[in-house]
């Protein structure tokens, strides 16, 4: 004999699924659960949906698609994750965890997320230690710097302006009203990317410089042509910017030439190798000083061929450091 429990379990699991594919307004779900029996009441369904949130599942209306969906990714699904997709997980978690700070915490909090949807299986690959190391610079914020953040960041999903007082390199501090359009993570330092207001143009502010930070009523449109890793693209630290760009080419020993080519500086540049000899590198660059100093970490395995106020730059450089080593 069939329990009387039974057919109010089914019409409830049948609801699940249906809020669970976010695709089914009200008057739907009822359709959704029936499946050829007779439809629930508008009371009916009401009450299943009570017993539902009662029950702790996140259930809402939204009311501009006109459907019923689970809140914040949740869902009834597994996730199943191929071998490759696995990876990519580990190595995002890896990632995160290097990094540290308020930046780490999102990553792993996404991360946690993902693996709360999987198969026991990938619960148990994640909790082994992670079979890749990252040298990547940790990200380091006082108390103060990721309140910052913070405000920023929510002041960017909100297109608020913000009004702060910046310390530049050279101590000099100055109250800027600006629009955030986004930030840059580079050498464990976060850059916030703004439209500064009272000097017209897009300026790149290091966060841990700011203080005082107030998020204003005022709001701001993005241009729609704004795209952070452009903005960044000419730029080793991803930091400096300028509308032209100079091309610079640089000379690679054999012996470094591999991881020349590896490592990709900046988003614009050509390569040009003839077997195993010297490679040339040709840069597309907002700041040349930038370049110069980087080429000086490859010591004499790399040297800059044009143009010749490059060279000139870079002798500078080389001139300065001798003089600090070179005294007695």
């Amino acid at each position: 004999m069939e329990r009387p429990s039974e057919p109010k379990t089914v019409l409830l699991v049948r609801l699940l699924n249906a809020i669970d594919e976010g695709r089914f307004s009200f008057e739907d779900l009822k359709d959704r659960i029936a499946e050829g029996e007779r439809r629930p009441s508008t009371r009916s369904l009401r009450r299943y949906l009570a017993i539902l949130a009662e029950a702790g599942f996140p259930w809402y209306c939204d009311r501009a698609a006109n459907v019923y969906r689970f809140a914040g990714g949740y869902s009834l699904k597994r996730l199943e994750l191929n071998s490759n997709e696995l990876f990519g997980l580990v190595a995002l978690r890896s990632i995160g965890a290097t990094l540290g700070g308020t930046i780490g915490s999102y990553v792993d909090e996404v991360t946690a997320k993902v693996v709360g949807s999987t198969g026991t299986g990938v619960k148990e690959r994640l909790q082994t230690p992670s079979s890749m190391a990252f040298r990547l610079s940790e990200i380091r914020l006082d108390e103060q710097g990721e309140r910052i953040f913070g405000l920023l960041s929510s002041a960017e999903r909100s297109s608020r302006s913000v009004r702060f007082t910046y310390r530049d390199k050279e101590g000099v501090r100055s109250k800027r009203l600006a629009d955030p359009y986004g930030f840059i993570v580079s050498s464990g330092r976060v850059y916030c990317v703004a439209y500064d207001r009272t000097r017209k143009d897009k300026r790149t502010f290091a966060v841990d410089s700011i203080s005082d930070l107030k998020v204003t009523a005022q709001t701001f449109v993005k241009p729609a042509s704004f795209n952070v890793e452009e903005f960044a693209a000419s730029s080793i630290s991803g930091v400096l910017h300028s509308d032209e760009t100079t091309e610079v080419r640089v000379r690679f020993a054999p012996r470094v030439a591999k991881a020349a080519i590896a490592a990709r500086v900046v988003a614009d540049r050509a390569v040009s190798r003839d077997g195993d000899g010297p490679v040339e590198i040709t840069y597309n660059v907002a700041d040349v000083d930038e370049l110069a100093r980087w080429v000086l970490s490859w010591g004499a395995q790399a040297e800059i061929v044009s143009p010749p106020r490059a060279r000139e730059r870079i002798a500078e450089l080389a001139g300065d450091i001798s003089k600090i080593y070179g005294g007695k």
